[in-house]
């Protein structure tokens, strides 16, 4: 065993999560990004073994080797699949959707413009510099391509620990997850000439569309088949989330691997589709373990490649002092590109979707961090002998220059930029909402512990020392400068929040049917959209479902087909009585929310308008809803009582299935019993046609 280094990977994965789980602790309340420690670590770790002061023949050294001169493709095939799709199945889809425009603004025509800058940037220099004069523009524009996307891995790390808007991130995460795709297949058309894969169209255009839209089609049929397979499987968390694994590792190995498609673009729409139709479809308990475990799929996946970057860069980078002056003109060439092409398409930009400010546009322009794939694509090239040798050292240089510099200057700086502009800041009216519902914490604490020290069993007890343990006592935000209309929409805005939730708990129930949580939702979309500026009543598009009804229509001017229409009628019936009902429920807690908020620290006056306006909108959803059912009922009396049969059916199991899982949860039903009384909870659902 002295001599064997089979364990030398092992040993290298095992120390860089102890590493990770060390650094993610010390840097916790550090202003230092912990991706950028890790990736430094990395650093560090090659440079000791570049300079001998590892042992040389000891296990440690090896795997330091090992991890040096890991395949490229095996840092593309077992990680990036974990990365990118973990990234994907996060994104809320409606923001998504929201800023799509804008993203694929700069991940095609941007990362297009952006090689073609770079390329002539490194033609300029082979101009210029003799040792560099071995470039042509088939090298420089493959380079381009390679350095010209950001890396998600980098960016989608870097953003969870800003916590920056929701917004914001989204359109960052997407850019550099559809310009990741775009990269890779321009890499592809100018690298193709020198590993000898020859294109499938003729034209690069074709070429490029075809392998971009090719796999964005083989992920979402591949999720659809993930989705439809687990489904039907009905089985438990483990099963499933086994089963997505096998299903991501596929969709990017058969479309990057076989097909000669954009792995990266097939895992985006297989996340995109698990996320929309798959969540909703699964089992509540199932997805949960399945956010935590990707989340920790993630955190693993993120702390080994970083520091495994690191480590090539120590232990493969050849440096002359040309070659560095040449990479710090490069790296700063590469942000002016950066800034360039934000703000070529800032006008048009700023008007889709959410829009975006000078401010986003400067953001945006610093935060296109490099990291984990351009390298990965500069193995490839160092590695492929039919490029002259020279050319792969500087390109390998060049890229693992940028790579460091962008990860230690502009992700360390970027949280100063970010408060420079005040994009860190919470706006006085939201800062007040949160402040108040922390009081409502905090009045509930102090409320228990007055309780607990009428209780005789306590009465030993030292109460200053437990009152110690109470909240702190915040102070009052300053609110003079706050509109009542700030205050409004601020307050609209803490009830959107409230409605969702619901939603998505009367769905986990089975209070409310798939149809009519995706009608539901869709319906809250545009408020979260308005900042709260739209009224709570503002609900036109979820009440014209109950007055233009074509299959109703038709149903009831055509008689000799009623009998082959009567089950479509039950339920369609049956989803708008579905939809109604758990409206109502919706604005029953949205009355209760208001209540709760009353207790708001603010002006009688100002109080008087605003609650008054908040619960004028919610009752009118309510009347108008009523009305809705109430003509429901009485037009269609057959269709709504077997559709009222099958919802009480349906609440009847979702009643049981919560007592079980009550005493399962109270240790009073041991969880095999319980997971056997949920299988047939879900059995008998399946009777409920």
């Amino acid at each position: 065993m002295e001599n064997d280094y089979s364990l030398a990977p092992l040993l290298f994965v095992l120390g860089a999560l102890l590493v990770g789980a060390l650094m993610k602790l010390l840097l916790k309340k550090s202003r230092f990004p912990y991706t950028v420690g890790l990736f430094c670590f990395g650093l560090l770790l090659g440079t000791l073994f570049r300079v001998n002061l590892l042992p040389e023949a000891g296990l440690l050294s090896k795997a330091v080797e090992q991890a040096g001169n890991i395949n490229p493709d095996t840092l593309l095939y077992l990680f990036l699949p974990v990365l990118i799709f973990s990234a994907a199945y996060e994104i809320d889809l409606h923001t998504f959707k929201k800023t799509l425009l804008n993203s694929a603004i700069l991940a095609i025509p941007g990362v297009i413009v952006s090689m073609g800058l770079a390329a002539l940037l490194m033609i300029g220099i082979a101009k210029l510099v003799p040792e560099f004069g071995g470039w042509n523009w088939t090298v420089a524009l493959m380079f381009g391509a390679l350095i010209s996307a950001t890396d998600p891995v980098a960016v989608v790390a870097l953003l969870k620990e800003l916590n920056t808007s929701k917004r914001f991130s989204t359109l960052v995460d997407a850019e550099s997850l559809l310009n990741d795709g775009t990269g890779i297949v321009l890499f592809m058309l100018f690298f193709g000439t020198f590993s000898g894969e020859s294109p499938i169209c003729s034209s690069p255009v074709a070429e490029f569309l075809l392998v971009a839209l090719g796999g964005a089609i083989v992920g979402y049929v591949l999720a659809a088949s993930c989705i439809f397979f687990i489904t039907k499987l009905k089985g438990d968390e483990m099963v499933q989330n086994s089963v997505i694994i096998l299903s991501a590792y596929i969709t990017f190995i058969l479309a990057q691997g076989y097909l000669h498609l954009s792995g990266v673009i097939a895992l985006v729409a297989f996340g995109l589709e698990m996320t929309y139709h798959g969540k909703i479809r699964f089992s509540p308990r199932a997805n949960e373990f399945t956010e935590k475990f990707w989340d920790l799929a993630s955190f693993i996946a993120n702390t080994i490649v970083f520091i495994i970057v690191g480590t090539i860069i120590a232990v493969k980078v050849k440096v002359t002092w040309v070659s560095i002056a040449v990479m710090l003109g490069v790296y700063l060439g590469v942000n002016l590109i950066r800034a360039a092409v934000v703000f070529l398409f800032y006008p048009i930009m700023k008007r889709n979707g959410y829009g975006m400010s000078r401010r986003d546009a400067v953001i945006l322009s610093w935060g296109g961090l490099r990291g984990a794939l351009g390298l990965t694509l500069a193995l490839m090239v160092a590695g492929t002998s039919t490029i002259p040798e020279e050319i792969r050292n500087q390109i390998l240089l060049i890229t693992a220059g940028i790579v460091t510099l962008t990860l230690v200057v502009n992700a360390t700086t970027i949280r100063r930029l970010l408060e420079r502009f005040g994009l860190t800041e919470v706006p006085a009216a939201r800062s007040f909402l949160e402040y108040s519902i922390r009081r409502r914490v905090s009045e509930q604490s102090e409320k228990y512990l007055e309780r607990l020290k009428k209780r005789e069993i306590f009465a030993s007890a030292d109460w200053t020392k437990v009152s110690s343990f109470l909240p702190e006592k915040e102070q009052k935000p300053d609110i003079s400068s706050c509109s009542e209309e700030d205050l409004l929409h601020n307050f609209r805005c803490a009830i959107y929040g409230t409605e969702i939730q619901l939603v998505r708990q009367l769905h986990a129930d089975g209070t409310i049917s798939t149809d009519s949580y995706h009608k539901l939702v869709h319906s809250q979309e545009r408020h979260f959209d308005s900042d709260g500026a739209l009224p709570l009543s503002d609900r036109d598009y979820l009440f014209a479902l109950f007055t233009d009804d074509s299959l109703l229509k038709f149903y009831s001017s055509h008689k000799w087909c009623r009998r082959i229409l009567r089950r479509r009628l039950v339920r369609k019936v049956g989803t708008l009585s579905d939809l109604g009902r758990g409206f109502l429920s919706l604005q029953r807690d949205s009355l209760s929310e208001i209540a709760a908020l009353k207790d708001a620290e603010i002006a009688p006056e100002l109080k008087e308008k605003i609650f008054s306006t908040l619960e004028s909108e919610v009752y009118s959803n309510v009347s108008r809803m009523k009305v809705c059912m109430e003509k429901l009922a009485a037009d269609w009396p057959d269709a709504y009582s077997d559709a009222m049969t099958r919802k009480a059916a349906r609440m009847l199991l979702c009643n049981e299935k919560r007592v079980v899982r009550f005493l399962t949860w109270d240790g009073i039903m041991p969880p095999k019993d319980g997971e056997a009384c949920e299988a047939s909870i879900e059995d008998r659902a399946a009777r409920i046609s």
